[in-house]
């Protein structure tokens, strides 16, 4: 009888759990972290659900697509050299639109601006400084693919204006970062330093609510996603890791693995944090001279540390990502992440 009772008392524990986790508002999460775990500020809590808020218009206008005429190019490049979509520059202003006014921001920086977003003197300034691609995989949007918006959040150095350099701070110095996907469903990945979580929007009610709690990215996989149009400027160590792959079973792994590749960054880590794997953008020689493909400020950072909060790792093929020092607002930089056996052995191919 003892046992029954104490199956019964776990069963019910579960089942409270789980119905607490489905009406766990992103806002009562973030309250919860504040008060009972002191592990955000209260002006942090506001700059995450503002981000959120942003997020969510940023999904309606993608949702409207060509009916409201978002979709195609702008006609104009963006600071690094790109060709800017539409829902690009849509994009970057609700997000600056969005967080300037409400006190908790010393100052903005966008991958799609050269230099940082001040603070309009009209407003009140705080202590934080935000950073965040608009809209990561634009290039995909005209096809209907999984699209995002990647942001990080950095403290400003006390004393110091909100220029380009109080911006340049290792991603240690992160408190937070995120990302949304905007897919079947819009979701908000989000971690504080304490464990990644996955908030779901409910169109229905407008807001965000917790689906997945302390998601961990599993060590071994078996998928790897890179752009293998690029192999023949592809440095040695990524090559033989790749060709040790794709030889499968009767290569030196001894097992196949599968390639996925959607180029949108926010759609190949989500999966990665879904279901493992390791994500690779390596530096080669045609990406050597500008130190690498991807943006350490405002793609790297913020992935990386996600990442690493969910139990996988994140290098740049020779040192931790999060420990490299920015040099400038738009520096570029290699980024091997995913499955902590996977991103280790490839960057020992490295060293070696």
């Amino acid at each position: 009888m003892q046992v029954v009772h104490r199956y019964n008392a776990r069963l019910f524990s579960s089942t409270y759990r789980e119905k607490t986790m489905r009406h766990m508002t992103l806002s009562r999460f973030l309250i919860e972290e504040q008060r009972d775990k002191n592990v955000i500020s209260p002006d942090l809590r506001l700059l995450v659900e503002v981000v959120s808020r942003a997020c969510k218009a940023i999904s309606i206008a993608i949702g409207k697509g060509g009916m409201a005429d978002v979709l195609g190019s702008a006609g104009s490049d963006n600071v690094q050299g790109e060709v800017q979509k539409k829902l690009d520059v849509i994009s970057n202003e609700i997000l600056l639109d969005a967080n300037e006014w409400g006190g908790h921001l010393a100052g903005m920086a966008s991958e799609e601006m050269e230099l940082p977003h001040a603070i309009p003197n009209r407003y009140p300034k705080g202590e934080y400084l935000l950073l965040f691609d608009p809209l990561d995989g634009s290039s995909n949007i005209d096809v209907n693919v999984s699209v995002g918006t990647i942001f990080s959040v950095l403290q400003c150095p006390e004393g110091m204006d909100p220029t380009e350099q109080a911006f340049l701070q290792p991603g240690t110095r992160q408190v937070c970062a995120g990302y949304a996907v905007y897919g079947p469903t819009t979701l908000l990945v989000l971690t504080l330093g304490d464990g990644v979580n996955v908030f779901t929007l409910d169109r229905e009610f407008g807001r965000f609510v917790l689906t997945q709690a302390d998601v961990r990215i599993p060590e071994e996989t078996r998928e790897f996603a890179i752009n293998a149009s690029n192999a023949r400027y592809w440095d040695a160590p990524v090559k033989r890791y790749v060709d040790e792959l794709l030889a499968g079973k009767d290569g030196p792994r001894g097992q196949d693995f599968n390639m996925r590749w959607v180029a949108s960054m926010v759609a190949d880590v989500h999966r990665i944090l879904s279901r493992g794997g390791i994500f690779m953008y390596p530096v080669d020689s045609k990406t050597r001279a500008q130190g690498g493909k991807l943006r350490l400020m405002y793609e790297a950072n913020p992935m990386a540390m996600i990442v690493e909060q969910a139990g996988g790792a994140a290098t740049d093929g020779r040192r931790r990502i999060l420990d490299i020092q920015p040099e400038k607002l738009h520096q570029r930089v290699p980024v091997i992440l995913g499955s902590k056996n996977e991103v280790e052995r490839v960057t020992s191919y490295h060293a070696a």
